[in-house]
């Protein structure tokens, strides 16, 4: 195995971090996970409790028509090293019932909580009837956890008549509280998709609503200020109530790891790339620990497979991606600039090769009614810039715009079947028409993008002169449909015929109990491109 030091003189040698030792150096972190699960300690099977081990809730994840995953993490004293439980594997007990009274079992069984992975439990739940609600608990030693509710997908055959979903992301902890999840446990929905930014990596702030645990001078760095940040979110009893209404199909942008980071490349000049792999490193494992996701997607090292394909039938098929792990770094030093010679270098690509390649395969094969990306940084090409000058966010795919465009004329080319983007990432509300060239609108539509503002990141802030700058930037921008600063999320519904966003914000982040207000409503009609007002 290559060593930290001797990575470090490889460096030096090469001048740099090549790709090639890139690759070495991920296949010597990759062994890590392996090893740690080699390791032999003690067993309880009934093991005694002084605090409450379900103190982070319980939840559930990717569905399909026979199963989904059902998580929860045993940590009675979630914000100490290794969430106050000794180093030994814990037998935890699970159920899955048609009742909410759990009186009608249908599957259990028992699983490992071992101290590698934080003592979190990953269980797929397999010979479930499709298209069902189901409950289901854990129980360790004489503790039982709440009971949470979950669904199977309807047949791959079938064309549903309903799908009810909303998506949200970027919830700073610091700078407001989580009242959009108390509004969306109402909605009675089926799905929910978290686009990104579940954690903030920085370090505690003097400022805010509340304060995070951890480092206060410096970003996280071990695994254990990862798994701590993770214990404190999950810690809301908004956030782990929402959790456990539905299940969450999850997929990360950059402050699950790193400010702005591309592949290998912090946005920190001269950083250390052998700390930045193992931060990495530590980063991704506390996140996979955390989120109900199946074990095909549990972290290699600096390496994690997040990207895959969540289908509810014919009606929908969702291609949720990952725009961080793959790209290339940021044209232009990731400032707002024109659509440049180095924005619209061929060799720019959010996506990677191997990823792209799966995407286009997965939506020449789709036969969904309506095929969806669900993924991170925002799509349409906006001239955020109102004064004289040209401002685009080289982090999202203006600064690929190459790749997006190839993408967007590939996608009308082949005729898929009502394309719509979901995004998060900005903290703020769009609603775009996007074009193979946004800079053209005498353009055929291609596509739909619907972007969610922050669950909180961001506070309440707004922009000074709010109506000026949106009619400008509306005025300039011709694919902008919609803008709005406030925090919130967005309610899908989605019919055969009709796809409608509903736009949700919240009054007041930092504010417990603030009402929730829908500020706009628009349709995508099947097989008519664009958007309508609803």
């Amino acid at each position: 195995m290559l060593s930290k030091a001797e990575l470090a003189a490889a460096i030096r040698q090469e001048g740099g971090m090549s790709r090639r030792l890139f690759l070495r150096w991920s296949a010597a972190l990759a062994a890590l996970p392996v090893v740690a699960r080699q390791v032999e300690g003690r067993q309880q099977s009934r093991p005694r409790f002084v605090d409450a081990p379900f103190s982070l809730g319980v939840a559930s994840g990717d569905p399909d028509e026979s199963s989904f995953v059902i998580w929860t993490r045993l940590a009675p004293r979630p914000l100490e090293p290794q969430g106050g439980m000794p180093a030994e594997k814990i037998e935890v007990r699970w159920e899955v019932a048609e009742d909410e009274g759990m009186k009608k079992i249908v599957r259990q069984g028992t699983a490992l909580a071992t101290p590698q992975l934080a003592h979190a439990v990953h269980v797929v739940v397999p010979g479930l009837s499709p298209d069902r609600w189901y409950y289901y608990r854990f129980h360790s030693g004489d503790a039982t956890s709440p009971v949470g509710r979950a669904r199977t997908t309807p047949p791959r055959s079938s064309l549903p008549q309903r799908l009810r979903f909303a998506f949200a992301s970027c919830q700073h902890y610091e700078q407001g509280l989580y009242t959009a999840y108390e509004h969306m446990a109402q909605d009675d929905l089926d799905l929910v998709f978290h686009l990104g930014d579940y954690i903030y990596e920085g370090p505690a702030s003097v400022k805010g609503v509340r304060k995070h645990a951890g480092p206060a001078k410096t970003r996280l760095q071990t695994l254990e200020d990862y798994r701590i940040r993770h214990a404190q979110y999950r810690s809301d009893p908004l956030l782990h109530g929402m959790h456990a209404r539905c299940p969450w199909v999850v997929t990360w942008d950059d402050h699950e790891f790193d400010n702005n980071y591309a592949n290998d490349i912090s946005e920190v000049p001269n950083t250390d790339p052998v700390e930045f792999l193992w931060r990495r490193t530590n980063a991704y494992q506390a996140y996979y620990e955390h989120m109900p996701l199946r074990p095909t997607s549990i972290p290699r090292g600096p390496d994690m497979q997040l990207y895959r394909t969540i289908h509810f039938g014919r009606l929908a098929a969702f291609q949720v991606l990952d725009t961080r792990q793959y790209r290339t770094d940021q044209p232009n030093g990731d400032r707002l600039s024109p659509l440049d010679v180095d924005a619209l270098n061929p060799r720019n690509t959010l996506l990677g090769r191997q990823q792209r390649g799966w995407l286009l395969s997965q939506l020449l094969q789709s036969q969904a009614t309506w095929n969806v990306l669900a993924q991170q940084v925002m799509m349409a090409m906006v001239d955020v810039d109102i004064t004289e000058g040209k401002g685009y966010s080289m982090d999202q795919w203006p600064g690929y715009a190459y790749e997006r465009m190839q993408l967007l004329r590939w996608i009308a080319d082949r005729r898929i079947s009502n394309p719509i983007v979901l995004t998060g990432d900005i903290h703020l509300h769009w609603c775009n028409e996007l074009r193979v060239d946004d800079r053209k609108p005498e353009q055929p539509v291609v596509a739909v993008e619907f972007v969610g503002s922050s669950i909180s990141s961001g506070g309440n802030s707004r922009p000074a002169k709010e109506q000026e700058y949106t009619e400008s930037l509306k005025a300039q921008n011709p694919c902008v449909k919609f803008f709005n600063s406030q925090r919130g999320y967005v309610r899908c519904e989605v019919t055969p015929q009709t796809w409608q966003s509903d736009y949700v914000v919240i009054e007041d982040v930092l504010k417990p109990g603030s009402p929730a207000v829908v500020k706009g409503k628009f349709v995508v009609e099947s097989g008519q491109p664009g958007v309508k007002a609803g």
